[in-house]
């Protein structure tokens, strides 16, 4: 593929992967990040592209599966510590500030356990605030897939949350 005609298939699509990247991962640093990345993936694939048959719905699947990644990883993490500080409160006794750390793990070691599906839509959900249609644009599920998942996914994070609880008694 050429430089010029590269430019053409998939430059133009640079608003609509940005959205998907910021609907995903909820930053706007790391959608640019991002999609930076898929681009430069794109690149060097750019042999192979004269072969896709729809560049939009494949650069929208690169793109997806990069953020999906870069949420499984370490950076998800930094960000749902950003969240937990967001919380503290100067009202709070440091054993009820313990007790809600402590709560916080559990529930962020029941989500590492669920089902690849139903983290990733519970994930979308709650931190990066998507809506139900959002997520299933983004996931490919359809939209009572997605709400079916949601609800599975907080069910089962309900009951083993309520089970450590009884056993730690």
């Amino acid at each position: 593929m050429t430089t010029e005609r590269f430019k053409q298939q998939y430059l133009p699509l640079h608003p609509k992967l940005y959205r998907v990247a910021l609907a995903l991962v909820g930053n706007k640093d790391d959608a640019e990040d991002l999609l930076q990345e898929g681009y430069g993936k794109l690149w060097k694939k750019r042999d192979e592209l004269d072969h896709i048959q729809n560049p939009e719905a494949f650069s929208v699947m690169l793109i997806k599966n990069l953020c999906l990644d870069f949420l499984r990883s370490a950076a998800a993490n930094r960000h749902l510590t950003s969240i937990e500080e967001n919380m503290v409160t100067t009202s709070v006794t440091p054993e009820r500030e313990m007790e809600r750390r402590e709560a916080l793990e559990k529930v962020k070691i029941l989500i590492e356990q669920l089902p690849d599906n139903q983290k990733q839509v519970l994930k979308l959900r709650g931190l990066s605030d998507c809506s139900m249609e959002e997520i299933a644009e983004i996931t490919g599920f359809s939209a009572v897939n997605v709400r079916t998942l949601l609800s599975r996914a907080r069910k089962i994070i309900r009951e083993q949350y309520t089970q450590l609880n009884i056993h730690t008694l």
